[in-house]
């Protein structure tokens, strides 16, 4: 048993959020965001650069505070002494260039809590072997295309095997078939019961996602499944750029 995880019920959302807003100095980046992600499911936040992704990303690992509103994840409000039952893939990784790939992730896997060698040989052994890199383990991380290095970042997010994983812009750079890899990945990791945060800006990642949210000047202009958010249009053929398009010119017109 390990005394230092935290308790997660299955009625309790992964995330929950009420009227959240969040400032960088004077400058606002997020305004009154209200959010609820139930477990099991992948949830895409969507949205052109700047449009806060990445800062709600980082305050739901907690690495920010100081917000007004309020935000629960797993249950409790967000800390990094929840790191054994969240996994997080920042947007730029912050792998050891100088050790190899088994390397990386024994270091991050002992950081993470795994103490037991014996458990934790297994559980690197297991994440090295799901993003496909059982014949590049022993490379040094420098002589890694940058590809693989996302493969890398994803395998340390996963190692500890936690309930929640926030993925920053996880599959930026990535070939067609090394995206579609790890959407396989993520589709199985959802089907476990655990739940899967994305922070994108392309649409391809968006259609994979069970439900998305739309962001853009710092708030969530709709929620819901990609094909609710298509027909918002009220056109049968539309897609998913086609529906957010639509919502932020509603959106701009409100303001």
């Amino acid at each position: 048993m390990d005394m230092g995880r935290i308790t997660v019920k299955v009625s309790d959302p992964a995330i929950s959020i009420d009227k959240l807003s969040f400032n960088y100095g004077d400058r606002p980046v997020l305004n009154e965001i209200n959010l609820v992600v139930p477990q099991g499911i992948s949830f895409g936040i969507l949205g052109a650069n700047g449009a806060g992704k990445t800062t709600l990303v980082r305050l739901l690992v907690g690495q920010l505070n100081s917000v007004t509103g309020s935000i629960f994840v797993l249950g409790q409000a967000p800390s990094t002494a929840q790191s054994d039952s969240i996994g997080y893939m920042p947007q730029r990784n912050a792998l050891y260039e100088a050790l190899s790939v088994r390397e990386n992730l024994e270091f991050f896997s002992r950081m993470l809590g795994l103490s037991n060698k014996h458990d934790r040989s297994i559980s690197v052994e297991s994440a090295i072997s799901l993003v496909g890199l059982k014949d590049r383990a022993d490379d040094v991380v420098n002589q890694l295309s940058g590809g693989m290095r996302q493969r890398v970042s994803l395998a340390i997010s996963m190692v500890h095997e936690p309930d929640l994983l926030l993925l920053d812009e996880p599959t930026v750079g990535l070939d067609p078939e090394l995206r579609a890899m790890f959407w396989q990945q993520f589709k199985e990791i959802t089907n476990t019961g655990k739940t899967i945060v994305i922070s994108s800006h392309t649409m391809d990642d968006a259609s994979h996602c069970d439900y998305l949210g739309f962001m853009r000047g710092g708030k969530f202009i709709a929620t819901g499944t990609p094909d609710e958010l298509r027909q918002s249009t009220g056109k049968s053929d539309s897609t998913l750029e086609d529906a957010f398009l639509h919502l932020s010119r509603k959106e701009s017109d409100v303001s």
